[in-house]
């Protein structure tokens, strides 16, 4: 038994003009939780961050809260470049799914994948009172 399961998508060679897609990846936060049975708890946020000299080109940044935790996207434009993170308390997260799901929406032409079993040693019952 353990707590949750937290997934990180790292896709790359995707296409521009949907990385740069505002609509798109509020459309994403909005529809993703519902096709993995999740409830949303706030309105999607989306974010346009100018970048910075180091290595950040700019892109945009979103997040939605959902009862279960949280989906977030970063795109990286410019580099073809997304991040993005599932992460809920519900055990038994299809994967596939969700890789597949992104790949499709932004043109991924690569991802890398990390799944992580999230708090292994999760107390049964309460300890506090």
């Amino acid at each position: 038994m353990h707590f949750g399961e937290h997934l990180t998508i790292d896709g790359y060679g995707g296409s521009f003009e949907k990385l740069e897609d505002r609509g798109l990846i509020l459309k994403v936060l909005k529809d993703l939780p519902k096709q993995l049975g999740m409830l949303t708890i706030s309105p999607p946020v989306v974010l346009r961050y100018a970048g910075n000299a180091i290595k950040d080109p700019g892109g945009w940044s979103g997040y939605v809260m959902i009862a279960e935790s949280h989906i977030s996207i970063h795109t990286f434009s410019k580099r073809g470049f997304l991040t993005a993170d599932v992460y809920t308390c519900k055990n038994g997260l299809d994967i596939k799914t969700v890789q597949n799901y992104f790949r499709e929406q932004f043109d991924l032409q690569k991802l890398e994948i990390n799944f992580i079993k999230r708090g292994l040693k999760y107390p049964k019952n309460n300890i506090y009172s």
